[in-house]
């Protein structure tokens, strides 16, 4: 990449996670791997990588080794983690409490019992998104989908406005880090057959 280019920051949420139907946050559930031809596709697309990195957790561990068998991951990051849900953690999707009317902004700031709040996910993920925007190059991020929201909040300049997105499995959401720490919107939630 030339020097002064924008570096392009490649979001991937991790392949469907093996959740039996509960809540996973911060379990570490494994994902569901097994689609050859969609990761191949994901795979071409993505092109040429200069950095990869990923969260710890195993379905990102294992959708990165999915998507460049033998490529060794440049660094697993910590803060790249999925929002903590605490008490909610490993409760059945159909036992959690319906918080579809709540304001976006309240939303972004409840924190479950014993979790954090996507707000406190942002503030987590936030500077490592931004240190990852000043490097140069085309760099991959296979992490959750709460870190893709945090990514989008960021570019947008608003926490609140990441949760209106939905981030599918195995989809690629794209930003590019351009001067003065401005962010631009290239595409988001892509997915290929």
């Amino acid at each position: 990449m030339e020097r002064g280019a924008a570096t392009e920051l490649l979001l991937v949420r991790h392949a469907p996670a093996l959740t039996a139907g509960c809540l996973a946050g911060r379990r570490d559930v494994p994902a569901d791997c097994s689609d050859r031809a969609r990761f191949a596709a994901l795979c071409n697309a993505l092109g040429r990588l200069d950095v990869v990195v990923a969260s710890p957790a195993l379905r990102c561990r294992q959708t990165a080794g999915a998507l460049w068998p033998g490529r060794d991951i440049d660094e697993y990051m910590d803060a790249l983690w999925e929002q903590d849900f605490g008490e909610w953690e490993g409760k059945p999707y159909a036992d959690l409490p319906d918080l579809g009317d709540m304001p976006t902004r309240s939303l972004a700031n409840h924190r479950p019992a014993g979790g954090e709040s996507f707000t406190d996910l942002f503030h987590r993920a936030g500077p490592v998104l931004r240190d990852l925007g000043q490097r140069s190059g085309r760099i991959a991020v296979v992490a959750h989908a709460g870190v893709v929201r945090a990514a989008l909040a960021l570019a947008l300049g608003d926490v609140a406005s990441g949760l209106r997105f939905e981030v599918a499995p195995l989809s690629v959401t794209t930003l590019r880090a351009l001067p003065k720490a401005s962010w631009s919107v290239v595409s988001v939630n892509r997915t290929f057959p």
